[in-house]
């Protein structure tokens, strides 16, 4: 693993801890809304990460094309 895609998968996974730090504590449901889309948004990004291969160099415009894709998905709603 290069040290670029380690460098983000460290920058990512902290978002992950302080994203859920924050979701322990006492917020609104909206927050707690936009912090869940936030979490799986970094999620995905490190999952991006860790299944990329080696020679894929646009590690940016991947994960922009990904998270592009997740805001398109509606979540199913009963």
């Amino acid at each position: 693993m290069d040290e670029r895609r380690a460098f983000l998968l460290r920058v990512h996974e902290r978002n992950i801890d302080r994203y859920k730090r924050l979701l322990k504590t006492k917020l609104s449901h909206t927050e707690v809304h936009y912090l869940d889309k936030r979490l799986s948004e970094e999620r995905f990004a490190v999952a991006m990460l860790r299944f990329m291969s080696p020679t894929d160099q646009d590690f940016g415009g991947a994960l922009e094309e990904g998270w592009s894709q997740l805001r398109n998905v509606q979540p199913d709603r009963p």
